[in-house]
């Protein structure tokens, strides 16, 4: 029984749209879910914001980003932007 177990805590990540970026060091990110109402059964939309810190400023509006939850940062902020998924169509 020499063994160590390591015990890792998965970090919940999310995938969502940059609706904001007005805000120093943070955007915030529109995060999109599918869920199946309980007596009809239909499917229905539903969308959260949540605050993100982006310590160098590096996203904008329209960009699909990787957040991951932390240690609060301030109020409202508790996720971190990790990574950019797919950059915003420039028309």
């Amino acid at each position: 029984m020499s063994e160590t177990q390591t015990t890792e805590k998965r970090q919940r990540t999310l995938i969502g749209k940059v609706v904001s970026n007005k805000m120093d060091k943070t955007i915030v990110v529109r995060v999109d879910r599918r869920v199946k109402h309980p007596l009809y059964g239909k499917f229905v939309n539903r969308s959260k914001n949540y605050k993100a810190h982006d310590e160098e400023n590096q996203y904008n509006e329209g960009d699909t980003v990787e957040i991951a939850e932390g240690r609060p940062i301030s109020k409202d902020k508790s996720w971190t932007a990790i990574r950019l998924v797919e950059a915003a169509r420039v028309i």
